[in-house]
Protein backbone atom coordinates (compact mmCIF):
# COMPACT_ATOMS: atom_id res chain seq x y z
CA UNK A 1 0.00 0.00 0.00
CA UNK A 2 1.32 3.49 -0.90
CA UNK A 3 3.29 5.30 2.16
CA UNK A 4 1.26 8.89 0.73
CA UNK A 5 -1.79 7.29 1.12
CA UNK A 6 -1.07 5.81 4.79
CA UNK A 7 -0.54 9.51 5.97
CA UNK A 8 -3.63 10.82 4.47
CA UNK A 9 -5.35 8.72 5.91
CA UNK A 10 -3.85 9.59 9.61
CA UNK A 11 -3.91 13.21 8.72
CA UNK A 12 -6.73 13.77 6.93
CA UNK A 13 -9.19 12.50 10.07
CA UNK A 14 -6.84 13.90 12.59
CA UNK A 15 -7.16 17.51 10.88
CA UNK A 16 -11.56 17.27 11.18
CA UNK A 17 -11.13 15.36 14.46
CA UNK A 18 -9.49 19.11 15.45
CA UNK A 19 -11.22 20.90 13.62
CA UNK A 20 -14.55 20.09 15.70
CA UNK A 21 -12.93 19.84 18.27
CA UNK A 22 -11.23 23.24 18.47
CA UNK A 23 -14.28 25.03 17.00
CA UNK A 24 -16.38 24.25 19.87
CA UNK A 25 -13.26 25.32 21.92
CA UNK A 26 -13.21 28.95 20.11
CA UNK A 27 -16.93 29.22 19.97
CA UNK A 28 -16.93 28.58 23.91
CA UNK A 29 -15.57 32.13 24.65
CA UNK A 30 -17.25 34.08 21.37
CA UNK A 31 -20.68 32.47 20.93
CA UNK A 32 -22.01 29.92 24.05
CA UNK A 33 -21.49 31.30 26.82
CA UNK A 34 -23.88 33.59 25.92
CA UNK A 35 -25.99 31.99 23.52
CA UNK A 36 -26.46 28.92 25.77
CA UNK A 37 -25.15 29.86 29.24
CA UNK A 38 -26.85 32.90 29.94
CA UNK A 39 -26.45 35.03 33.38
CA UNK A 40 -26.26 38.74 34.29
CA UNK A 41 -22.41 38.19 35.52
CA UNK A 42 -20.49 38.14 32.27
CA UNK A 43 -17.76 35.60 34.14
CA UNK A 44 -20.14 33.49 35.56
CA UNK A 45 -21.74 32.86 31.64
CA UNK A 46 -18.10 32.29 30.83
CA UNK A 47 -17.39 29.46 33.50
CA UNK A 48 -20.16 27.50 33.40
CA UNK A 49 -19.54 27.91 29.22
CA UNK A 50 -15.64 26.58 29.95
CA UNK A 51 -17.09 23.62 32.21
CA UNK A 52 -18.60 22.27 29.59
CA UNK A 53 -15.57 22.93 27.79
CA UNK A 54 -13.71 20.85 30.17
CA UNK A 55 -16.29 18.07 30.16
CA UNK A 56 -15.04 17.32 27.14
CA UNK A 57 -12.11 16.81 27.92
CA UNK A 58 -13.39 14.56 31.04
CA UNK A 59 -14.93 12.07 28.29
CA UNK A 60 -12.04 11.73 26.49
CA UNK A 61 -10.34 8.74 28.75
CA UNK A 62 -13.42 7.17 28.67
CA UNK A 63 -12.86 7.20 24.54
CA UNK A 64 -9.60 6.03 25.03
CA UNK A 65 -10.68 2.94 26.87
CA UNK A 66 -13.35 2.07 24.36
CA UNK A 67 -11.68 2.71 21.03
CA UNK A 68 -8.41 1.05 22.82
CA UNK A 69 -9.83 -1.90 23.32
CA UNK A 70 -11.31 -1.53 19.75
CA UNK A 71 -8.06 -0.93 18.07
CA UNK A 72 -6.50 -3.41 20.31
CA UNK A 73 -8.68 -6.12 19.98
CA UNK A 74 -10.26 -5.51 16.38
CA UNK A 75 -7.92 -3.51 14.38
CA UNK A 76 -6.75 0.14 14.41
CA UNK A 77 -9.15 1.09 10.95
CA UNK A 78 -12.50 -0.26 12.73
CA UNK A 79 -12.00 1.68 15.74
CA UNK A 80 -10.61 5.36 13.44
CA UNK A 81 -13.79 5.25 11.22
CA UNK A 82 -16.09 5.22 14.13
CA UNK A 83 -14.31 8.19 15.60
CA UNK A 84 -14.87 10.29 13.18
CA UNK A 85 -18.26 9.40 12.29
CA UNK A 86 -18.94 10.19 16.31
CA UNK A 87 -17.07 13.55 16.11
CA UNK A 88 -18.42 14.80 12.60
CA UNK A 89 -21.70 13.97 13.73
CA UNK A 90 -21.64 15.84 17.20
CA UNK A 91 -20.48 18.79 15.43
CA UNK A 92 -23.27 18.67 12.83
CA UNK A 93 -25.84 18.33 15.30
CA UNK A 94 -24.29 21.21 17.60
CA UNK A 95 -25.09 23.38 13.98
CA UNK A 96 -28.62 22.91 14.76
CA UNK A 97 -29.39 23.24 18.32
CA UNK A 98 -31.54 25.87 19.24
CA UNK A 99 -30.51 28.32 21.97
CA UNK A 100 -31.15 28.84 24.98
CA UNK A 101 -33.74 31.81 24.34
CA UNK A 102 -35.32 29.03 22.03
CA UNK A 103 -35.73 26.04 24.36
CA UNK A 104 -34.67 27.17 28.01
CA UNK A 105 -32.54 24.51 29.92
CA UNK A 106 -32.52 21.84 27.48
CA UNK A 107 -30.40 23.73 24.80
CA UNK A 108 -27.60 23.55 27.49
CA UNK A 109 -27.84 19.85 28.29
CA UNK A 110 -28.01 19.23 24.43
CA UNK A 111 -25.18 21.26 24.09
CA UNK A 112 -22.88 19.33 26.88
CA UNK A 113 -24.13 15.71 25.65
CA UNK A 114 -22.84 16.30 22.65
CA UNK A 115 -19.64 17.91 23.81
CA UNK A 116 -19.24 14.57 25.77
CA UNK A 117 -19.51 12.77 22.27
CA UNK A 118 -16.71 14.78 20.61
CA UNK A 119 -14.44 14.04 23.72
CA UNK A 120 -15.29 10.28 23.52
CA UNK A 121 -14.85 10.16 19.83
CA UNK A 122 -11.23 12.33 20.07
CA UNK A 123 -10.19 10.30 23.01
CA UNK A 124 -9.85 7.40 20.33
CA UNK A 125 -9.34 9.31 17.53
CA UNK A 126 -5.08 10.77 18.77
CA UNK A 127 -3.71 7.49 19.38
CA UNK A 128 -5.24 5.84 16.23
CA UNK A 129 -3.95 8.50 13.49
CA UNK A 130 -0.15 8.27 15.68
CA UNK A 131 0.07 3.93 14.91
CA UNK A 132 -1.70 4.23 11.91
CA UNK A 133 1.47 6.00 10.44
CA UNK A 134 4.21 4.87 13.04
CA UNK A 135 3.63 1.21 12.55
CA UNK A 136 3.43 1.72 8.85
CA UNK A 137 6.99 3.76 9.11
CA UNK A 138 9.71 2.77 7.10
CA UNK A 139 12.99 2.34 9.55
CA UNK A 140 14.76 5.39 10.53
CA UNK A 141 12.03 7.86 9.39
CA UNK A 142 9.16 7.03 12.29
CA UNK A 143 9.54 10.43 13.85
CA UNK A 144 8.51 11.88 10.79
CA UNK A 145 5.84 9.68 10.18
CA UNK A 146 4.87 10.10 13.62
CA UNK A 147 5.12 13.86 13.44
CA UNK A 148 2.53 13.52 10.16
CA UNK A 149 -0.66 13.21 12.18
CA UNK A 150 0.06 15.58 14.65
CA UNK A 151 -0.33 18.50 11.65
CA UNK A 152 -3.75 17.78 12.25
CA UNK A 153 -3.84 19.94 14.92
CA UNK A 154 -2.64 23.48 13.82
CA UNK A 155 -4.37 22.33 9.85
CA UNK A 156 -7.93 21.80 12.29
CA UNK A 157 -7.60 24.60 14.05
CA UNK A 158 -6.36 27.17 11.42
CA UNK A 159 -9.64 25.78 9.14
CA UNK A 160 -11.82 26.49 12.08
CA UNK A 161 -10.38 29.83 13.42
CA UNK A 162 -10.63 30.76 9.76
CA UNK A 163 -13.80 29.14 9.06
CA UNK A 164 -15.11 31.33 12.10
CA UNK A 165 -13.35 34.74 11.35
CA UNK A 166 -14.41 34.57 8.02
CA UNK A 167 -18.10 34.52 8.99
CA UNK A 168 -17.02 36.89 11.25
CA UNK A 169 -15.78 39.40 8.94
CA UNK A 170 -18.83 38.85 6.87
CA UNK A 171 -21.54 39.36 9.25
CA UNK A 172 -22.65 42.05 11.78
CA UNK A 173 -22.31 41.31 15.25
CA UNK A 174 -25.76 40.29 15.52
CA UNK A 175 -25.45 38.30 12.14
CA UNK A 176 -22.71 36.47 13.59
CA UNK A 177 -24.59 35.20 17.10
CA UNK A 178 -28.05 34.64 14.67
CA UNK A 179 -26.53 32.05 12.47
CA UNK A 180 -23.41 33.04 11.48
CA UNK A 181 -21.24 30.75 14.13
CA UNK A 182 -23.73 27.92 12.77
CA UNK A 183 -21.91 27.15 8.92
CA UNK A 184 -18.49 26.05 10.66
CA UNK A 185 -20.02 23.09 12.66
CA UNK A 186 -22.39 22.44 9.69
CA UNK A 187 -19.64 22.17 7.55
CA UNK A 188 -17.86 18.92 9.64
CA UNK A 189 -20.80 17.14 7.75
CA UNK A 190 -19.01 17.00 4.06
CA UNK A 191 -15.58 16.74 5.76
CA UNK A 192 -16.74 13.50 7.21
CA UNK A 193 -17.94 12.18 4.01
CA UNK A 194 -14.25 12.95 2.42
CA UNK A 195 -12.25 11.58 5.23
CA UNK A 196 -14.24 8.10 5.68
CA UNK A 197 -13.37 8.00 1.94
CA UNK A 198 -9.75 8.04 2.64
CA UNK A 199 -9.78 5.59 5.30
CA UNK A 200 -12.06 3.10 3.86
CA UNK A 201 -9.10 2.43 1.15
CA UNK A 202 -6.48 1.14 3.71
CA UNK A 203 -5.40 -1.93 5.24
CA UNK A 204 -4.83 -2.99 8.86
CA UNK A 205 -1.14 -1.75 10.10
CA UNK A 206 1.84 -4.48 9.76
CA UNK A 207 2.33 -4.55 13.97
CA UNK A 208 -1.59 -5.40 14.44
CA UNK A 209 -1.91 -7.93 11.67
CA UNK A 210 1.26 -9.52 13.26
CA UNK A 211 0.12 -9.51 15.85
CA UNK A 212 -3.14 -10.88 15.16
CA UNK A 213 -1.75 -13.73 13.29
CA UNK A 214 0.49 -15.06 16.23
CA UNK A 215 -2.65 -14.97 18.56
CA UNK A 216 -1.12 -13.20 21.12
CA UNK A 217 -4.08 -10.36 21.80
CA UNK A 218 -5.11 -9.43 25.14
CA UNK A 219 -8.46 -10.59 26.13
CA UNK A 220 -9.00 -7.09 27.81
CA UNK A 221 -6.79 -4.56 26.64
CA UNK A 222 -7.37 -1.94 29.49
CA UNK A 223 -6.73 -5.12 31.96
CA UNK A 224 -3.46 -5.52 30.53
CA UNK A 225 -2.19 -2.32 30.05
CA UNK A 226 -2.65 -1.57 33.61
CA UNK A 227 -1.81 -5.48 34.87
CA UNK A 228 1.90 -5.11 33.06
CA UNK A 229 2.49 -1.50 31.76
CA UNK A 230 0.91 0.53 34.38
CA UNK A 231 4.03 2.64 35.19
CA UNK A 232 4.52 3.43 31.88
CA UNK A 233 0.72 4.94 31.85
CA UNK A 234 1.75 6.97 34.44
CA UNK A 235 4.96 8.04 33.11
CA UNK A 236 2.66 9.19 29.52
CA UNK A 237 0.51 10.94 31.87
CA UNK A 238 3.09 13.00 34.00
CA UNK A 239 5.40 14.01 30.69
CA UNK A 240 2.04 15.60 28.83
CA UNK A 241 0.84 17.56 31.72
CA UNK A 242 3.34 20.09 31.19
CA UNK A 243 3.16 21.60 27.81
CA UNK A 244 -1.06 20.17 28.09
CA UNK A 245 -1.58 23.12 30.01
CA UNK A 246 0.03 25.28 28.09
CA UNK A 247 -1.25 24.56 25.07
CA UNK A 248 -5.04 24.65 26.21
CA UNK A 249 -4.11 28.28 27.45
CA UNK A 250 -2.74 28.85 23.94
CA UNK A 251 -4.62 27.40 21.60
CA UNK A 252 -7.83 28.04 23.49
CA UNK A 253 -8.49 30.25 26.18
CA UNK A 254 -6.05 32.81 24.83
CA UNK A 255 -9.34 33.94 23.15
CA UNK A 256 -10.91 34.93 26.22
CA UNK A 257 -7.54 35.93 27.93
CA UNK A 258 -5.91 38.58 25.20
CA UNK A 259 -10.44 39.80 24.59
CA UNK A 260 -11.63 40.52 28.36
CA UNK A 261 -8.38 40.76 30.26
CA UNK A 262 -5.93 42.46 27.84
CA UNK A 263 -8.71 44.50 25.95
CA UNK A 264 -7.65 43.30 22.24
CA UNK A 265 -10.67 42.78 20.04
CA UNK A 266 -11.77 39.50 18.76
CA UNK A 267 -10.33 39.82 15.04
CA UNK A 268 -6.76 40.82 16.62
CA UNK A 269 -7.09 37.45 18.93
CA UNK A 270 -7.97 35.24 16.28
CA UNK A 271 -5.10 36.34 14.25
CA UNK A 272 -2.93 35.82 17.03
CA UNK A 273 -4.12 32.29 17.25
CA UNK A 274 -3.90 32.18 13.55
CA UNK A 275 -0.36 33.11 13.36
CA UNK A 276 0.66 30.21 15.90
CA UNK A 277 -1.09 27.58 14.48
CA UNK A 278 0.41 28.20 10.58
CA UNK A 279 4.05 28.61 12.16
CA UNK A 280 3.03 24.88 13.92
CA UNK A 281 2.36 23.92 10.31
CA UNK A 282 6.47 23.89 9.24
CA UNK A 283 7.62 23.66 12.88
CA UNK A 284 6.25 20.09 13.23
CA UNK A 285 7.52 17.82 9.86
CA UNK A 286 10.90 19.61 10.44
CA UNK A 287 11.35 18.75 14.10
CA UNK A 288 9.42 15.65 13.97
CA UNK A 289 12.08 14.62 10.83
CA UNK A 290 15.01 15.77 13.35
CA UNK A 291 14.33 13.47 15.72
CA UNK A 292 15.12 10.45 13.79
CA UNK A 293 18.39 11.86 13.52
CA UNK A 294 19.02 13.74 17.03
CA UNK A 295 16.56 12.28 19.30
CA UNK A 296 13.11 12.76 20.79
CA UNK A 297 14.26 13.01 24.41
CA UNK A 298 16.51 16.06 23.46
CA UNK A 299 14.19 17.75 21.85
CA UNK A 300 11.40 17.09 24.20
CA UNK A 301 13.98 18.61 27.00
CA UNK A 302 14.74 21.03 25.36
CA UNK A 303 11.66 22.54 24.68
CA UNK A 304 10.24 22.29 28.22
CA UNK A 305 13.34 23.70 29.61
CA UNK A 306 12.30 27.22 27.23
CA UNK A 307 8.51 26.76 27.87
CA UNK A 308 9.70 26.95 31.59
CA UNK A 309 12.02 29.65 30.84
CA UNK A 310 10.01 31.63 28.72
CA UNK A 311 6.36 31.36 30.97
CA UNK A 312 6.48 34.62 32.71
CA UNK A 313 7.95 36.70 30.05
CA UNK A 314 5.32 35.52 27.43
CA UNK A 315 2.45 36.75 30.36
CA UNK A 316 4.48 39.73 31.05
CA UNK A 317 4.38 40.95 27.18
CA UNK A 318 1.56 39.90 25.44
CA UNK A 319 -0.60 42.64 26.75
CA UNK A 320 2.39 45.12 25.83
CA UNK A 321 0.81 45.39 22.02
CA UNK A 322 -0.87 43.12 19.15
CA UNK A 323 2.88 42.97 18.06
CA UNK A 324 3.80 40.91 21.10
CA UNK A 325 0.62 38.84 21.33
CA UNK A 326 1.57 37.92 17.79
CA UNK A 327 5.73 37.31 18.63
CA UNK A 328 5.07 34.99 21.46
CA UNK A 329 1.81 33.64 20.43
CA UNK A 330 4.52 32.32 17.05
CA UNK A 331 6.91 31.40 19.63
CA UNK A 332 5.52 29.69 22.11
CA UNK A 333 2.66 28.02 20.32
CA UNK A 334 4.42 27.58 16.70
CA UNK A 335 7.87 27.06 17.63
CA UNK A 336 8.51 25.63 21.41
CA UNK A 337 5.01 23.76 21.87
CA UNK A 338 4.84 22.39 18.16
CA UNK A 339 8.56 21.06 18.74
CA UNK A 340 7.28 18.87 21.94
CA UNK A 341 4.37 18.24 20.78
CA UNK A 342 5.58 17.11 17.00
CA UNK A 343 7.71 14.09 18.87
CA UNK A 344 4.87 13.08 21.40
CA UNK A 345 3.13 10.57 19.38
CA UNK A 346 5.99 8.53 18.43
CA UNK A 347 7.65 8.77 22.01
CA UNK A 348 4.89 7.52 23.20
CA UNK A 349 3.60 5.11 21.24
CA UNK A 350 7.01 3.35 21.48
CA UNK A 351 6.59 3.02 24.96
CA UNK A 352 4.09 0.31 24.69
CA UNK A 353 4.41 -3.22 23.12
CA UNK A 354 1.88 -3.60 20.05
CA UNK A 355 -0.42 -5.78 22.51
CA UNK A 356 -1.79 -3.09 24.60
CA UNK A 357 -0.52 0.01 21.95
CA UNK A 358 -3.31 1.58 21.49
CA UNK A 359 -5.12 1.61 24.61
CA UNK A 360 -1.72 2.54 26.53
CA UNK A 361 -1.09 5.29 24.25
CA UNK A 362 -4.84 6.82 24.69
CA UNK A 363 -5.37 6.09 27.71
CA UNK A 364 -2.38 7.79 29.46
CA UNK A 365 -2.36 10.67 26.92
CA UNK A 366 -6.25 11.69 26.95
CA UNK A 367 -6.24 11.32 31.36
CA UNK A 368 -3.29 14.08 30.84
CA UNK A 369 -5.87 16.00 28.62
CA UNK A 370 -8.94 15.25 30.75
CA UNK A 371 -6.78 17.17 33.87
CA UNK A 372 -5.50 20.23 31.63
CA UNK A 373 -9.23 20.56 30.24
CA UNK A 374 -10.30 22.15 32.88
CA UNK A 375 -7.71 24.82 32.96
CA UNK A 376 -9.68 26.89 31.91
CA UNK A 377 -12.05 27.80 34.38
CA UNK A 378 -9.24 28.05 36.89
CA UNK A 379 -7.57 30.58 34.69
CA UNK A 380 -11.03 32.38 34.47
CA UNK A 381 -11.08 32.13 38.79
CA UNK A 382 -7.46 33.31 38.56
CA UNK A 383 -8.30 36.12 36.16
CA UNK A 384 -11.38 37.57 38.18
CA UNK A 385 -9.61 37.03 41.47
CA UNK A 386 -5.45 38.56 40.28
CA UNK A 387 -6.23 39.95 37.35
CA UNK A 388 -3.76 38.97 34.37
CA UNK A 389 -0.67 38.65 36.39
CA UNK A 390 2.22 37.60 34.63
CA UNK A 391 3.62 36.39 38.23
CA UNK A 392 0.26 34.14 38.64
CA UNK A 393 -0.53 32.92 35.67
CA UNK A 394 3.54 32.36 34.69
CA UNK A 395 3.86 30.72 37.80
CA UNK A 396 1.23 28.03 37.17
CA UNK A 397 2.34 27.39 34.03
CA UNK A 398 5.73 26.36 35.46
CA UNK A 399 4.67 24.30 38.08
CA UNK A 400 3.23 21.94 35.01
CA UNK A 401 6.42 22.15 33.52
CA UNK A 402 8.46 21.18 36.18
CA UNK A 403 6.59 17.68 36.35
CA UNK A 404 6.90 17.15 33.08
CA UNK A 405 10.96 18.19 33.31
CA UNK A 406 11.86 15.46 36.06
CA UNK A 407 9.79 12.66 34.56
CA UNK A 408 11.66 13.29 30.68
CA UNK A 409 14.99 12.97 32.74
CA UNK A 410 14.55 9.57 33.19
CA UNK A 411 12.91 8.72 30.00
CA UNK A 412 14.89 6.62 27.63
CA UNK A 413 15.27 7.79 23.90
CA UNK A 414 13.27 5.81 22.23
CA UNK A 415 14.29 6.61 19.09
CA UNK A 416 17.57 3.85 19.88
CA UNK A 417 14.54 1.07 19.76
CA UNK A 418 15.16 0.32 16.09
CA UNK A 419 11.64 -1.20 15.05
CA UNK A 420 8.21 -1.66 17.25
CA UNK A 421 9.27 -5.37 17.29
CA UNK A 422 12.06 -4.73 19.15
CA UNK A 423 10.10 -3.10 21.82
CA UNK A 424 7.23 -6.56 21.61
CA UNK A 425 10.42 -8.87 22.07
CA UNK A 426 11.48 -6.17 25.24
CA UNK A 427 8.10 -6.93 26.17
CA UNK A 428 8.09 -10.25 25.80
CA UNK A 429 11.39 -10.38 27.97
CA UNK A 430 9.82 -8.22 30.72
CA UNK A 431 12.75 -5.70 29.70
CA UNK A 432 11.90 -1.96 30.42
CA UNK A 433 13.19 0.75 27.85
CA UNK A 434 11.16 3.54 29.79
CA UNK A 435 11.56 4.19 33.69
Amino acid sequence: MKKSRILMASLVGSIIEWYDFYLYGTATGLVFSSLFFPNHDPAISLLIAFATFGAGYAARPIGSIIFGHMGDKIGRKAALMLTLIGMGGSSFLIGLLPTYAQIGIVAPILLVLLRLIQGIALGGEWGGAVLLATEYAPKGVRGLYGSIPQLGVPLGLVAGSFSLTLISSLTTDAQFLAWGWRIPFLMSIVLIALALWIRNGIEETPAFQQQKESGDLAKVPFFETFRSNWKTVLQVIGLKLGDGFFNVFLMSFVLVFSTMYLGYSRDTALTALTIGCATMIITIPVVGYLSDFIGRKTIYTAGLILMFLLAIPYFTMVGESPAWLYFFQAAMLGVIWAAIFSTQGTLFSELFPAKVRYTGLSVGYQIAAAIVGFGPMVWTSMAETYGPSPWVFGGFMMAGVTISLILILFTNDTRKVSSYQDIDENARGDKSISM
